[in-house]
């Protein structure tokens, strides 16, 4: 069996990684449905970035609204059929809940988060895009995003400490962790092909990907 086994396929990573660029790339060669996060939607982010403390809080509930509609969507999604692909997990919002909320916020956001969760579908499988802190710091660099230029260093690398964290707990679906230090998935159709491959032939939960 091949990539047709995957109905539900989520790319997760942090910041920079390039989950967005796969995600794309995956839906279009599997002539799938895609699901895409939109930060550019999202009104406050460009201060966030600014100043955090002030801006977390609207920040992070702007986000939980914006998955809480698109989870909603897939549902309708699957009513055709086909595969989906998203750049997201909804289960890992409350990762950027605690790492950039007060107490207080996040109880406020737990328990709004606990009063408009929906009953999100489980993945078939999820590929969680990895690289060192400084590669992901030039990525997000090298974009077109000017709010993101602002984005202190410190921020990624507890950012990226905590999706560690959480994937090394993840149990609610098979994960393909890849390094992506020596991939190109952007512009390198032959990575991009090894990468179809080693998915192809996962036949445990838990599998990792790293070219040498």
């Amino acid at each position: 069996m091949g990539l047709e086994r995957y109905r539900y396929i989520v790319v997760e990573g942090p910041i920079g990684v390039g989950k967005t660029t796969l995600a794309r790339k995956l839906a279009e060669r599997l002539e799938s449905n895609l699901l895409l996060e939109e930060p550019d939607a999202i009104p406050f982010l460009p201060k966030f970035y600014q100043d955090m403390q002030r801006y977390a809080l609207p920040t992070q509930l702007s986000f939980l609204f914006q998955r809480v509609e698109q989870v909603e969507s897939l549902t309708q999604i699957d009513l055709f059929g086909g595969q989906t692909v998203a750049d997201f997990l909804f289960d890992k919002d409350p990762l950027f809940a605690e790492l950039i909320l007060s107490d207080d916020e996040f109880r406020l956001y737990a328990d709004i988060y606990r009063h408009l969760r929906v009953r999100a579908a489980t993945p078939d499988l999820v590929i969680y895009l990895q690289a060192d802190v400084d590669t992901l710091i030039s990525r997000v660099q090298s974009r077109s995003r000017d709010y993101e230029a602002k984005i202190p260093d410190g921020y990624l690398r507890r950012l990226t400490e905590r999706y560690s964290r959480f994937f090394y707990d993840y149990t609610e679906a098979p994960v393909l962790s890849v390094n992506t230090e020596n991939l190109n998935l952007a512009g390198n159709n032959d990575d991009f092909q090894l990468l179809l491959d080693r998915i192809a032939g996962m036949r445990s939960a838990r599998e990792y990907f790293n070219k040498a």
